[in-house]
């Protein structure tokens, strides 16, 4: 085989070698020192390609601690969290193998993340194009266990209900009640709110038993936008 069929497969390997490293030192570093200590959450974080759910213009972003939004089509953005509040978010479910998701506008990545950690995922997009990104990176990987579907975020997709556990990518101001009709008697729902007036953002843990509300656990200080169909309701003028 000539050198410059070679080149390319060379270079591809290269490449998967150098993201691999980009993906510990990002677990190294942002994850491991700050509490992320499930040895299954962090695996995950190893494995996946954050760069598959990104534009390639983004790309180098992939392992930044930021925050990268990203956009869809009619200028539609999304925020995906940077990873230690992702992290800290899927963590603070404590996601079982055989139970089953929701994962709301998290852009596919997230998604891929539970799909090692629980039996079923089912992922939904309001905006086309995102849903078309995230389905082709969850196709490389080869994850077979999670489905996208398109849809308003705050509606859910109860058809494929109940869920063990509810994520929603974004901060939220109002529009939970049809989701948390969605889980199941013992299920757990996690955003990120304010819980209280001048408490600040929190990723929040809202946890149901025998069907009922059961509390909340806030878990992080964590800041983000507002996400698409969860804006409080605007106030009434006379």
């Amino acid at each position: 085989m000539s050198e410059a069929a070679v080149a390319p497969a060379r270079r591809e390997a290269e490449q998967g070698v150098a993201t691999a490293e980009l993906r510990r030192t990002m677990v190294d570093r942002q994850l491991r020192p700050y509490d992320v200590t499930d040895v299954p959450l962090i695996e995950q974080f190893l494995a996946v390609p954050r760069e598959l759910f990104l534009p390639e213009s983004q790309s180098a972003l992939a392992y930044s601690d930021l925050a990268v939004t990203v956009k869809g089509a009619g200028g539609r953005k999304r925020s995906l969290l940077p990873p230690l509040v992702l992290a800290r978010l899927l963590q603070g479910a404590a996601p079982r193998l055989g139970e089953k998701a929701l994962d709301i506008g998290g852009a596919g990545y997230s998604a891929a993340i539970l799909s090692g950690l629980v039996g079923e995922v089912v992922a939904l997009e309001s905006d086309p194009e995102l849903a078309a990104r995230a389905r082709a990176g969850l196709s490389a990987l080869g994850a077979g266990n999670v489905r996208v579907e398109t849809g308003p975020l705050e509606k859910g997709v109860p058809a494929a209900g109940p869920f063990d556990m509810i994520f929603v990518h974004g901060r939220v101001e109002s529009g939970l009640d049809a989701l948390f009709a969605q889980l199941t008697p013992n299920g757990r729902l996690l955003a990120i709110v304010t819980p209280e007036p001048g408490a600040g953002q929190q990723i929040v843990r809202f946890e149901r038993q025998d069907g009922r509300a059961a509390g909340q656990l806030p878990l992080l200080s964590a800041n983000a936008p507002v996400l698409e169909g969860f804006e409080k309701a605007p106030a009434f003028a006379f």
